[in-house]
């Protein structure tokens, strides 16, 4: 079995109604380093698929975060973004651009005396500053 076999096998399991536009969705999440927005999805695949619809890029982003498969990022007050890299790891955010880039590194954290009584399951460092692109503007 081949390695999109087992990805296809993954989705209907998980009970993913294997359409064409979800599939380019599901290719482009797979592919992609960024993070993108709904719109970002539809912009990218809407030439490739002329039926696909704004509304089926972000009903299937709902999905994909009710069965575990994209984390929505809360990283971006104008529009939300998505992470399809689900592995623990932090973020930078450039200031200018809104490009975010994924921090592959660990960072030792002391919980806050006021958070002891709570259960902290995940936490994130997030870096704001102006990207190499940007600066160089």
């Amino acid at each position: 079995m081949n390695n999109l076999q087992r990805r296809l096998q993954t989705y209907k399991k998980l009970g993913l109604k294997l359409t064409p536009q979800r599939l380019a969705i599901l290719e482009f999440l797979e592919t992609t380093r960024e993070h993108p927005s709904a719109e970002d999805i539809y912009n990218a695949l809407k030439e490739r698929y002329p039926s696909i619809s704004f509304a089926t890029v972000y009903n299937t982003l709902e999905v994909l975060i009710e069965k575990g498969l994209v984390k929505e990022l809360g990283l971006d007050s104008s529009k939300k973004r998505f992470d399809p890299h689900l592995h623990h790891h932090h973020h930078f955010i450039c200031k200018k651009c809104g490009k975010i880039v994924d921090v592959e590194r660990s960072f030792d954290v002391v919980i806050p005396e006021e958070l002891r009584e709570f259960e902290v399951t995940e936490f994130q460092v997030v870096f704001t500053g102006i990207c190499s692109a940007c600066k160089g503007k």
